[in-house]
């Protein structure tokens, strides 16, 4: 620092990190696996409409991505997708199949060539839609989950497993496909193939559960003529989480329960590391692994309490040898090849990149999508992990990010602005990792809060079921309690706090502006703020009766569905806000944020609304994610009295 260090008021620091920066390293490598020796994965694409590739890391270390636009390697499934992929070495030569986002068709393909469609199109509703494959080259056949709409509506839908023949023969021909389960279950896993081929494992579950609530593990013998035979539930129920399921090379079956209350990994029934941290997640997208059984009888695992590690995990001594790196943080995803373990990694200093453990030296190395410092990392937030007091004396967790800036300090006497963020969900977690968006903010000197409150993930399930029938009420309380002890502590001006939140955090970012006097102002993003619209009939299938757990059965407590949703008190919002919306989002829907502000009419709070053609929930494109961005700073200057350079004035309505 030294000389150069000038006195500038919060807000007004000059910063490298522009709003296009920041989009451009939105998003992060997923869905890693091993074609061969070979490490695939994909990969964002902000700068081409958000699209995600298919990346191949040759055995040279050379990156290529391997499907040019316009392909687009996602998955529809549930709305929020799944393993989208799977490849193999078939006479020497790589065999890939994939689902192409535009239509949801499952293709084949194979390095120099085109990829060519092996599923039909389906006139009806959603379409045909296919996830979390499993190639069976030795049967022609990749068997994956199949999403099938029988009607117009979210919920006119079944799902199965079933087997597609990898000759192409069900391109045009929905007869082709092999169903190899009937839809007795509303949602079910990719199915998971014993060593020796007989047994095949999956995971199921029914509405109003969701999967972390409780989940059935389904084992069934599969027939010479490749049927499955007998399916019977050996695991889980309607309390019991079972998150992932596999089968090590000895042919036991490992998965990870919460029946103790935290997700630890079992091995034919018996627990292989008891311990009060979580092996296991929240299965918002099908085929997430926080476990992988190596073929020496050891088992990768991503696991950790609040954070998580990537260790190996020895069955026989209960023992877990974590990699050693900078990570704090491991994505659901992994795979492995012989003795190599690939994860994905990021930390509060780095953005996630590819990670390759060695099992037998226990060296851990970037091997793809390596984080490059797009601007001096001098200008990155430094991280605080802190545990808040809330009501009742209950544990609130939470990243605080102070104002940071290597050239900047303000004045003694005054206090920075701070913005709290409510992570989506609301089953989740804000992970520890180095995110641009955030730096934004902090490197300009106004800081972040993010709050982990009651029903995050990572922290057991009793602290996931805080939150049950408590939503709107809990995530409120636990965002508002920390952002007073920030101002209380003399951390952050008690007169310039935001709140903002996307999806379930729009939420409760909207709740809170409704039903606290804490926050001067508020962004809301993509949010739910009906709950009995989106309670009957106006979100996905997967998440059509969620609000059966989080606020309470629909039949029984009507007036709770009314009286917690904002848009039936938008009245009661005083505070200036932002609302940002996609308008192909089929989760949370643009109706929903229309009918929120129809209700404000008159209301002369100072608002903006900014809806974005071609969105969907998330936004995906670099020139969404720059508008939004600089919105949601200009509105904070204005509300705040805070003078950044270079952006521009967003319009407030009266």
């Amino acid at each position: 620092m030294g000389e150069n260090v000038q006195t500038m008021a919060y807000g007004s620091w000059p910063s490298p990190i522009d709003a296009a920066l920041a989009a451009a390293h939105d998003g992060h490598p997923e869905y890693v696996g091993f074609v061969g020796d070979e490490a695939w994965w994909t990969e964002p694409r902000p700068a081409e409409g958000g699209r995600r590739t298919l990346v191949r890391r040759h055995a040279d270390g050379v990156e290529e991505s391997v499907l040019p636009a316009p392909w687009n390697v996602r998955s529809r499934v549930i709305e929020y997708g799944g393993q989208p992929w799977a490849g193999d070495l078939v006479d020497g030569r790589p065999l890939v199949v994939f689902v192409h986002f535009a239509d949801q068709r499952l293709y084949r393909y194979e390095p120099g060539s085109e990829p060519r469609p092996l599923t039909p199109v389906s006139p009806v509703g959603g379409g045909l839609r296919w996830a979390d494959p499993q190639l069976r080259p030795e049967r022609g056949e990749v068997w994956c989950v199949l999403e099938e709409f029988t009607g117009d509506g979210p919920t006119d839908v079944r799902r199965v497993l079933a087997a597609v023949p990898l000759d192409g023969s069900a391109a045009e021909d929905r007869d082709a496909v092999r169903e190899l389960t009937d839809d007795r279950h509303r949602f079910v896993t990719g199915p998971r193939l014993s060593p020796d081929g007989r047994h095949a494992a999956w995971l199921a579950w029914d509405h109003p559960r969701m999967p972390w609530d409780g989940t059935e593990l389904v084992l069934a013998e599969v027939g010479s003529d490749g049927t499955l035979l007998a399916p019977r539930t050996v695991a889980g129920g309607p309390q019991e989480s079972i998150a992932q399921v596999d089968f090590a090379t000895d042919g036991s079956l490992l998965y990870s329960s919460d029946h103790t209350g935290w997700w630890n990994i079992y091995r034919d029934g018996e627990p292989l590391c008891p311990r009060e941290e979580e092996f296991g997640g929240p299965l918002w997208k099908l085929g997430h692994r926080w476990f992988a059984p190596l073929d020496s009888g050891l088992i990768a695992v991503v696991h950790g309490r609040g954070a998580t590690a990537l260790g190996i995990l020895d069955p026989e001594t209960g023992e877990v040898v974590d990699a050693a790196g900078p990570w704090t943080e491991f994505a659901p995803t992994l795979a492995v090849h012989g003795e190599r373990i690939v994860g994905v990694g990021a930390s509060p200093r780095s953005a996630y990149e590819v990670v390759e453990l060695d099992a037998r030296t226990g060296r851990a190395r970037v091997i793809g999508a390596e984080h490059d410092d797009a601007v001096d990392p001098a200008y990155y937030p430094e991280p605080q992990i802190r545990t808040f007091t809330g009501p009742a004396g209950r544990e609130i967790h939470a990243h605080v990010y102070p104002p940071h800036n290597p050239g900047c300090i303000a004045s003694g006497a005054e206090l920075p602005p701070y913005v709290v963020w409510a992570h989506g969900g609301p089953t989740g977690r804000a992970p520890l990792v180095l995110d641009l968006a955030i730096a934004y903010f902090t490197s300009r000197g106004i800081g972040v809060a993010e709050v982990n409150y009651g029903g995050s993930t990572g922290y057991g399930r009793a602290y996931r079921d805080r939150l049950r029938e408590q939503w709107g009420v809990v995530d409120v309380e636990d965002c508002a309690a920390v952002a007073l002890a920030l101002a209380d502590e003399g951390t952050a001006d008690r007169d310039r706090l935001a709140v903002r939140g996307g999806s379930a955090g729009g939420w409760t970012a909207a709740v809170s502006l409704a039903t606290t006097d804490v926050y001067a102002c508020g962004t809301i993003i993509y949010p739910i703020l009906d709950l009995t619209g989106w309670g009957t009939g106006e979100t996905h299938d997967f998440e059509s009766q969620y609000l059966e757990s989080l606020v309470g059965p629909l039949a029984e407590v009507p007036g709770r569905y009314v009286e917690r949703s904002p848009a039936e008190h938008a009245d009661r919002i005083t505070a200036p806000f932002l609302l940002l919306q996609g308008l192909d989002d089929v989760i949370c829907p643009p109706a929903q944020s229309e009918r929120f502000l129809a209700r404000m009419e008159g209301g002369r709070v100072p608002h903006a609304y900014i809806a974005f053609e071609g969105e969907g929930h998330g936004f995906r494109r670099a020139d969404t994610m720059i508008r939004a961005l600089e919105a949601e700073l200009s509105l904070y200057a204005q509300v705040f009295g805070l003078n950044p350079r270079g952006v521009p004035t967003l319009e407030l309505a009266k």
